[in-house]
């Protein structure tokens, strides 16, 4: 199992209300993967700084952190590729957390 870190820019125009069970269904996706949710951090809603697309001026953008075997990210990308409320993904390693020892 590797550690991965998943930056997401979910696409909620007309959806902000829904944007708990978008979360919930990310961490599903990834657990049916076979991977472990670690921590999900939810960011704010930000404006793109560059609009490729003007009916997606800006996104709401959450950090996922996870492990899973590396074959999976594959199956992951082409699955959130296929999910409407997912506007982009990206994922990279993540870094081994430190341990930090009490005095």
């Amino acid at each position: 199992m590797k550690r991965y870190e998943g930056l997401f820019i979910l696409n909620t125009a007309g959806k902000e209300e829904s944007l708990k069970e978008t979360i919930d269904q990310l961490s599903d996706e990834i657990n049916a993967a076979g991977g472990r949710v670690e921590t999900v951090q939810k960011m704010d809603k930000r404006n793109f700084a560059r609009v490729a697309d003007k009916r997606n001026s800006s996104g709401f953008y959450v950090n996922v952190i996870f492990e899973c075997k590396p074959s999976a990210i594959t199956q992951l990308q082409t699955r959130f590729a296929l999910n409407a409320d997912v506007y982009r993904v990206m994922f990279s390693s993540a870094p081994t957390p430190k341990v930090v020892e009490a005095k």
